[in-house]
């Protein structure tokens, strides 16, 4: 999993509350357990006429934002169905941060296995942030997980919190395989401890 340190980037408003996992990534995308290729289905139906043309007016379609690192969200991100690919898809287009006033929890729990910071606001710096990533092309936003901030365009700083598991976590990038990975010496340690005193089998 990419490590998550210091992001500075493009901040995308999407100011629609209630957005859920099969608007992120309609149902008829999951048919893949790759992890890639799912940005260019991103928000699909917002995104797209039914016969596949950009609609303009869909702010991740507009040339400030195509290559936007952060969305800053309506409530209630991410409700509805638990699928991973929301997230996936997300990542795949070049998400690597989502700030809203609340999440969904699976959706919440998905974004951290997946590399992906999902921050939570008050309401009052949801706007003010909202109102940085509507400045088009100048509509950057640096997020700085070690000091756990989020600093505008004007130099603005709205703080936030994460949980210190999680943080750690993104910070040195592991997922729950790298994890894992991280007691091998103690589950080798414990494997030969096992084998030895069943020697006699």
């Amino acid at each position: 999993m990419q490590k998550f340190d210091v992001l500075t980037g493009v901040a995308a408003p999407l100011n629609i509350v209630n957005i859920d996992t099969d608007m992120i990534i309609p149902k008829q995308f999951l048919k893949t357990i790759k992890r890639t290729g799912l940005g260019k289905s991103l928000f699909f139906e917002m995104r797209y006429t039914q016969d596949g043309k950009e609609l303009p007016d869909f702010v991740l379609n507009k040339p400030a934002y195509r290559k936007a690192e952060v969305l800053v969200a309506g409530d209630n991100f991410g409700c509805g169905s638990s699928r991973e690919h929301a997230p996936w898809a997300l990542l795949d287009f070049g998400i690597r941060c989502v700030i809203s006033t609340s999440f969904a929890d699976i959706f919440y729990n998905n974004c951290f296995k997946n590399g992906i910071l999902p921050i939570v606001v008050s309401p009052d710096d949801l706007k003010k942030l909202m109102d940085d990533a509507e400045r088009g092309s100048n509509a950057t936003l640096t997020i700085d997980l070690p000091k756990q901030e989020i600093r505008g365009p004007d130099g603005g700083v709205v703080k936030f919190n994460i949980d210190a598991h999680r943080k750690h976590c993104l910070l040195n990038g592991l997922d729950d395989i790298g994890l894992t990975l991280e007691k091998v010496s103690s589950i080798d340690a414990y494997e030969k401890k096992a084998a030895a005193s069943h020697s006699w089998l």
